[in-house]
């Protein structure tokens, strides 16, 4: 499942970049593997594909996850979980 950054919902395309279908508002899990750790973000605002399933982030939210990310890199420990909303 490919995940990009867009603009502001439904600006620039109101269709899937990939495969032209229709997009809805979701919550998603965000994964990110490092070096040394795994990264796991849930309930993560998004605008996913119907059809295909790609998922896309709007800016402020991307911007969020890199915080989370910055931040949980210091954690010692090799898996960290995070709640989106609670971050």
């Amino acid at each position: 499942m490919d995940r990009r950054v867009c603009g502001k919902k439904g600006v620039g395309f109101m269709n899937c970049f990939y495969c032209k279908g229709a997009l809805r508002d979701g919550v998603t899990a965000h994964v990110i593997k490092l070096k040394s750790c795994i990264i796991i973000v849930k309930g993560v605002p998004c605008t996913e594909c119907t059809q295909c399933g790609a998922v896309f982030y709007d800016n402020a939210v991307a911007l969020r996850l890199e915080g989370i990310v910055k931040e949980m890199k210091t954690a010692v420990t090799e898996v960290a979980i995070v709640n989106y909303p609670a971050a």
